[in-house]
């Protein structure tokens, strides 16, 4: 599914506003919040296995909200003219194209043409891939993800 950002910029915390704090005191004020330690770097199997491929992860954190469940921002350069891996994550994704362009692939669903300001919502356990066109693509990748779980399971199709 192809969507704009400003629409997920919207949506999003609306999204995690209703998973849990029905009682407003239930919440925290952010100069509340405790120190929160050094995030833990995830590995993801495709960590050096194309060139050119870079994969930074921002961000890897619990949600308080949701007993289980964590959120994954990764910050991805992929290479022109590269299709990665067929695969599928323990949780959602949503992919926001900061540069270039490609095609997403989803088992049984038709391609989707994808460019610089779209997001692209990737359905749990969807299998899926990414081919880039001639400017390859920089994209940020936002996952809420099941705890404990690998970052991506690749599949031979």
């Amino acid at each position: 599914m192809k969507i704009r950002f400003g629409l997920f910029l919207i949506v999003t915390p609306l999204i995690f506003a209703g998973l849990g704090c029905s009682n407003p005191s239930d919440q925290v004020e952010l100069s509340q919040a405790p120190e929160q330690a050094e995030p833990e770097q995830k590995e993801d199997v495709l960590s050096g296995t194309i060139s050119g491929l870079e994969i930074n992860n921002i961000v890897t954190s619990q949600l308080d909200l949701v007993e289980g469940i964590e959120v994954i921002v990764s910050r991805v350069d992929i290479p022109p003219n590269t299709t990665l891996p067929k695969h599928w994550h323990p949780g959602e994704e949503f992919i926001y194209f900061m540069e270039g362009s490609g095609v997403m692939w989803q088992k049984d669903k038709a391609d989707t043409q994808v460019e610089k300001g779209d997001v692209f919502q990737v359905p749990l356990k969807q299998i899926h891939t990414l081919t880039t066109g001639e400017s390859g693509a920089r994209v940020v990748v936002f996952r809420v993800h099941e705890t404990g779980q690998p970052v991506r399971v690749n599949v031979e199709e």
